[in-house]
């Protein structure tokens, strides 16, 4: 018969007597063990080569004892067995191309089995089995004793043989994971590294959540969801890395387990943070209505570079700063009696989420930059985002490739329609229609609001004002009661990312005063969702 077919000899009952064979031979079951695994990986390589076997038992008793005379005599051919590049890629190379299936399946299944090892075992069976390393070099390599390396031999093996009888049902067994999303929200800069960026699986949830609930280890993990822990070992330290390897949504904590290292609040908390707010808006909103017909003039007054502007577009431009107010209010109070001293996090980047429940608050504000762009030094445009309004762009958006914006930039003080190309011409009719620019006569103007930038620090003074003062009393009840919800909601070492959970906690506020405000006809939603609304630029000459 062919060599390739020895690997179907391989039963419990030739295992055995090769074990036997071995333990005659050495002074103890470590060596036993280490002795067979070396005979095994032997047969292993040899079912891998062309030719024919008279005797299958014959040839394995011949392998066994050439193997066992290299062993005694320490004379293994090294440079045959050890391999530099991966371990996992030598393995699945190890069944040639022209190998039948039923090889590459049984190879496929040993494989399978060191898929369920935890780390540290799998690393020491890989090393010995597919690298050819002996105990003594993976205990230097690893830094660890060499009767470690033979125990964790020793328990893998054990391990692979208790899993083997369940491995066929097991592997086509398929995982069937209950639906758990998360919206994931983020501030700061995102290009620096969001880790939210790797949490597209649903695998990926489950294994957040269950480290949520407590620190875990990989083979806890494994356990619970039924997958083999080599996967859950690759996700758990994708998750521990994130993006950019400085910031994961998990962290590895001293005993080797992993835990949540973002704000996170299920459904219940979520919606009990939210009522915090929510209770007052009424009231809340009242204030803000009353207070904006109170500064209509200063609104008016601040030096806008269009042609002209109206008092919508910029209470849409301030009404996320004008809703945060409340917020603000009670972040201050927070800070300053509840978590004075909790250290916060330092990183450009933060990430923070709560369980699916059906609502969604799709609110946010992105900005971009450009250099050296239609006779500008510096632009910086803006746009906000919510139920109702569309944003016209995202953070990292190019304004070099894009001609609408740079119509737009070049419309601020009139762009005759006459000087423009078709191909221009076809590009301000879009922006048209998308509220950045504005027709009157033969002439294109920049609709949505213009600032210069050395004004862009006193853009939101007028709104800001909301914060003195004017939401104390209500904020002081929510953040009493906020900051009870957090403590017990976050793990001490989150504390410092209480902020976080106040945001969330206001996800509700920005669309139901904005909601509030076009009943009050005091703001006008854009057609379609998207226009002028919400939508303005800074510029430096």
């Amino acid at each position: 018969m062919k060599k390739q077919e020895l690997l179907n000899y391989f039963d419990d009952d030739l295992l055995d007597k090769l074990f036997g064979f071995c333990y005659a031979r050495t002074n103890d079951s470590y060596e036993a063990e280490e002795l067979c695994s070396d005979i095994l990986y032997a047969l292993v390589k040899a079912a891998q080569t062309d030719g024919e076997v008279q005797n299958v038992y014959s040839f394995v008793w011949k392998v066994a004892r050439n193997v066992y005379a290299d062993f005694s005599d320490k004379r293994r051919k090294k440079t045959d067995m050890t391999w530099t590049g991966d371990a996992e890629e030598l393995f699945l190379t190890l069944a040639d191309e022209e190998a039948t299936d039923d090889t590459k399946e049984l190879l496929t299944n040993v494989y399978r089995r060191i898929a369920f090892l935890t780390k540290a075992y799998r690393e020491v069976m890989i090393s010995f089995y597919i690298d050819g390393l002996s105990t003594a070099q993976i205990a230097a390599r690893q830094g660890i004793g060499e009767g470690t390396v033979r125990q964790r031999l020793f328990s893998a093996r054990q391990k692979i043989k208790s899993e083997v009888e369940e491995m066929a049902e097991t592997n086509n067994k398929p995982v069937a994971l209950d639906d758990i999303n998360f919206v994931m929200w983020g501030t700061g800069n995102p290009l620096w590294g969001d880790p939210a960026t790797v949490c597209e699986r649903m695998f990926t949830n489950h294994v957040i959540w269950l480290c949520r609930k407590k620190p875990m280890s990989a083979t806890e993990i494994a356990e619970e969801l039924n997958v083999p822990t080599v996967y859950v070992e690759e996700e758990l330290e994708i998750l521990r890395k994130g993006e950019n390897g400085e910031y994961g949504l998990l962290r590895r904590l001293e005993n080797g387990k992993y835990a949540i290292n973002f704000v996170l609040l299920d459904k219940d908390t979520f919606e009990k943070a939210n009522a915090l707010y929510t209770e007052h808006l009424p009231k809340i909103c009242d204030t803000i209505s009353n207070y904006i017909e109170e500064h209509k003039e200063e609104y008016l007054a601040f030096p806008y570079l269009n042609k002209k502007v109206d008092m919508n577009l910029i209470l849409w431009q301030q009404v996320q700063h004008i809703s945060d107010a409340f917020s603000y209010t009670v972040k201050r109070i927070l800070e300053e009696k509840f978590f004075a001293d909790v250290k916060k996090p330092n990183r450009p980047y933060s990430s923070f989420a709560y369980v699916d429940n059906g609502k969604y608050y799709g609110g946010g504000c992105d900005g971009i930059g450009a250099f050296g762009v239609c006779g500008f030094d510096e632009v910086h445009l803006s746009n906000i985002y919510q139920s109702g309004v569309r944003a016209h762009f995202r953070c990292g958006h190019d304004v070099s490739r894009d001609m609408q914006l740079q119509l737009t930039i070049r419309a601020i003080e009139g762009l005759e329609i006459n000087s423009l190309s078709e191909q221009e011409k076809e590009h301000a009719a879009k922006a048209i229609e998308q509220g950045y620019l504005y027709r009157e006569g033969n002439a294109v103007y920049t609709k949505i609001l213009v600032n210069k930038m050395d004004e862009e620090s006193k853009l939101f003074d007028i709104s800001n004002g909301l914060r003195n003062g004017y939401f104390e009393t209500e904020a002081e009840v929510v953040a009493e009661k906020l900051a009870e919800l957090i403590k017990n909601a976050l793990p001490e070492y989150l504390l410092g990312e209480w902020a976080y959970a106040n945001t969330l906690a206001n996800l509700p506020v920005l669309e139901t005063v904005v909601e509030c405000l076009i009943e009050k006809g005091v703001l006008i939603p854009p057609e379609n969702d998207i226009g002028a609304e919400g939508c303005w630029m800074s510029v430096r000459k």
